[in-house]
């Protein structure tokens, strides 16, 4: 039955539907990346990742500044499966580090994967390590290079410890650091519960209360960037942290 957050079942069946037609869509998609230049790829992960919000329902929200041309770290707060997402519609150009494990997701996995994302195993303590020089190398490259420094997913107003180690890479290559703090609201609330990855939770009961949810919107907040040059990284991550909850307090 629809409720007051929900909407009726046929509804979300509906949105179900259109995203996984959309996700297989992109698969084909992605199968002609290998002849397309870096403008193309970029313009078809942002329909791709605009395509698959809309399919489930969900409107977005971009404000401040999109990242500069040329290398960009872009730090962001971790709730769901949907961040990557949101943030490709925003910044197509973003090559995420994602933990191994999604490369599991059946049809996203490989969806993610294709689109340059670096993967660290985080049971691994010494593939941090690995991690941190591949993305030296891509934002010497000049590519824009997203990270969620929390490790994992979060409640959402509470953001969890920011893990430093990741954030070496812009400071070995003075890259600008830029803050993107995310936050989904629905008819009732500005944070929705509707879209916590917490737990045992499983990718498709995610899917299912994200599709069956009223009014939901992901606004994506993207602060100023800032150097990191001589920059300690301990205080780096505590500064970003700071800033992002600071969004969140006063979500507007």
């Amino acid at each position: 039955m629809a409720g007051p957050d929900r909407v009726a079942v046929p509804v979300a069946l509906w949105r179900m539907l259109r995203a996984i037609v959309h996700v297989l869509h992109g698969m084909l998609v992605m199968t002609r990346f290998p002849a397309l230049d870096a403008k193309a790829r970029h313009q078809r992960i942002q329909w791709w990742s605009v395509g698959v919000l809309k399919s489930l329902g969900l409107a977005l929200q971009v404000e401040g500044t999109l990242p500069r041309p040329g290398a960009t770290l872009l730090v962001a707060n971790h709730i769901s499966w949907l961040d990557i997402v949101a943030l490709h519609a925003a910044t197509p150009q973003a090559r995420f580090v994602s933990k191994a494990d999604v490369l599991k997701w059946p049809l996203l996995g490989w969806l993610i994967q294709g689109a340059g994302t670096l993967f660290i195993e985080r049971e691994r303590k010494r593939d941090a390590v690995r991690v941190v020089h591949a993305m030296a190398e891509a934002l010497r490259a000049g590519d824009t290079v997203a990270v969620f420094p929390e490790g994992t997913t979060g409640p959402g107003p509470e953001l969890l410890p920011f893990h430093a180690n990741l954030l070496q890479a812009a400071i070995a290559t003075g890259t600008p650091v830029q803050p993107a703090a995310l936050r989904y609201a629905d008819a009732q609330r500005s944070f929705s519960p509707a879209v916590e990855f917490l737990g045992d939770t499983t990718l498709l009961q995610s899917l299912w209360r994200v599709a069956s949810a009223r009014g939901l919107r992901v606004h994506v907040r993207l602060l100023p960037p800032q150097g990191t040059e001589h920059a300690d990284r301990r205080a780096l991550a505590e500064h970003l942290r700071d800033q992002i909850a600071a969004q969140l307090v006063t979500p507007g």
